[in-house]
């Protein structure tokens, strides 16, 4: 895609950016038109956490990448607006931890489907799940619920950024680890998960990918004992807090 042109020193920047990446989304038939409401709202969100990385969040996206470490399958989720937003980044992820990618989606077209995956590969993957669509998610009647069954219906831990709440708590009925990045911390999607992220997407996936490949010598003793030390709980209050008591 081509980037936005505005000097990386102007204080909205990542803001503009990340519009604009949604916006050639859409154009490119990668992300919905309903994509562009999800991104405005998430983009409040990290207005009121202060557009940052919070402690807390860093944390828990530490504890993401041990979990995709220690994990027998992992798969990076992959929407439309994740596509659009970070489709290197996530294939930087699944390189440094060994993830596969499948694209699942609620607007759901063979069409975008594959220029999602396209788009993938493009950005240098190498092999992209979800067009077999030969599995199911028990207790979903709509599009989400359509896996492939050697990807998400397989994994034991699924990344799931810009979560359809509904289809997290689907994930979770499953017995599935859930690595959820959504920046509301009230949000179904971030109360349901095993490690609930709330970061921007476009910083929380090169910080996944920057724990794991720190943690990539780690012992499987060590890796225990980062998913061990993450309080779940305290990191949705961290981000509640942040949210209620920031300074605008």
């Amino acid at each position: 895609m081509d980037e936005i042109d505005v000097p990386e020193s102007h204080p909205r920047y990542e803001s503009l950016l990340t519009r604009h990446r949604i916006e050639e989304g859409v154009d490119l038939g990668i992300t919905s038109r309903q994509g562009l409401i999800a991104q405005g709202r998430g983009e409040a969100y990290d207005y009121l956490l202060g557009e940052r990385t919070l402690e807390s969040a860093d944390s828990a996206e530490r504890a993401a990448a041990a979990h995709l470490l220690l994990a027998d399958h992992p798969v990076l989720s992959v929407n439309g607006n994740a596509a659009a937003l970070v489709p290197g980044e996530l294939v930087d992820l699944a390189e440094a931890t060994g993830a596969d990618l499948e694209v699942n989606l609620f607007n759901r077209t063979e069409e975008r489907m594959e220029r999602i995956a396209d788009h993938l590969r493009e950005h240098g993957a190498e092999a992209v799940k979800g067009l077999d669509a030969d599995g199911r998610i028990p207790g979903l009647d709509h599009e989400r619920a359509k896996v492939d069954a050697d990807g998400i219906g397989d994994a034991d831990v699924v990344l799931v950024p810009l979560e359809d709440g509904d289809r997290a708590e689907a994930l979770a009925e499953m017995g599935k680890t859930e690595l959820v990045i959504d920046l509301n911390p009230l949000s179904r999607s971030a109360q349901t998960a095993t490690v609930p992220i709330v970061d921007n997407i476009i910083r929380a996936v090169p910080g996944i990918t920057a724990h794991a490949r720190d943690l990539a010598d780690a012992s499987r003793a060590e890796l225990e004992g980062v998913v061990e030390k993450f309080d779940r709980e305290a990191a949705l209050r961290a981000a509640e807090d942040a949210i209620r008591s920031g300074e605008l």
